[in-house]
């Protein structure tokens, strides 16, 4: 699966970004959740090694649910992350996270991609698990790049989280407990290459039109529309806009406007 690749560059994209600093920084609090670095890099880690043992060895990840089960009871789900990485922290935690990202992208890039896994929540495919694991370290990622005040250059494989953005449009509403309000409205998203992406049909719904990064950083809740270059036309466009959210859970807010930002050193 070409996924697992993008997977591995977008982890090898961020620990360029963590290589040159020092084990001090990786304490830096960013503006998601006040969680440092060093929390981010082991929520990455943890969940990394879950999907690899969800792949390789079920019954080792059905353990690992029933640790994290206990671990969180009463508690918050840094402090299980830390605890079962041992407190491993700084350019330790990097040099270990990354290794371990090697080998999880391995297994999934020859895997079945229609392979059922089991998850947290509902079983998955393969093609989703680790498109939720490129997903999910391009968001997070995203924080760190801010604290440290660095804009990031994306490349094309962001178009995984832009697919994964306008598939889960029907369910952002039924999450909520929402009909849909309409049609999916049309987007028309410039790609890091240049190259045009466009998804939905043109309808009363609206259009959506701006860069691929803006639509991602929307869908994944890094950002509120208003702090974004997105131009977004018609009410239901507004309506899924304020409320997208592409990653697993119950219905989350995306943060107010400037709330989240770069860091401008």
């Amino acid at each position: 699966m070409q996924q697992a690749q993008d997977f591995y560059d977008e982890s090898l994209a961020l620990n360029a970004l963590l290589e040159p600093l020092s084990d001090g920084e990786f304490e830096s609090v960013t503006l998601f959740k006040d969680w440092t670095i060093n929390n981010i890099i082991r929520h990455l880690h943890v969940w990394n090694i879950a999907a690899d043992l969800s792949i390789k060895d079920e019954s080792a990840f059905t353990d690992f649910l029933k640790q994290m089960a206990a671990g969180i009871r009463g508690g918050r789900l840094p402090d299980f992350e830390a605890a079962y990485l041992g407190n491993l922290s700084g350019q330790q935690l990097r040099q270990t996270w990354i290794a371990r990202a090697k080998v999880m992208a391995d297994h999934f890039a020859v895997a079945d991609s229609k392979q059922r896994l089991k998850w947290v929540g509902p079983d998955m495919s393969a093609l989703s698990s680790v498109t939720a694991r490129l997903m999910e370290s391009w968001a997070h990622a995203q924080a760190i790049y801010d604290v440290l005040g660095v804009d990031r250059k994306d490349g094309d494989r962001i178009g995984n989280i832009v697919r994964l953005g306008v598939n889960t449009w029907q369910w952002t509403w039924k999450n909520r407990r929402l009909d849909p309000p309409g049609p999916m409205p049309h987007l028309k998203l410039t790609a890091p290459s240049g190259a045009l992406w466009e998804y939905g049909e043109t309808s009363d719904s609206g259009i959506i039109e701006g860069s691929a990064t803006d639509f991602c950083q929307v869908v994944t809740q890094c950002r509120n529309v208003a702090d974004t270059g997105l131009s977004v036309t018609g009410d239901v466009a507004e309506r899924w806009m304020a409320v997208a959210q592409c990653f697993a859970g119950p219905p989350q807010d995306p943060p107010g406007p400037g709330v989240r930002r770069r860091n401008m050193r």
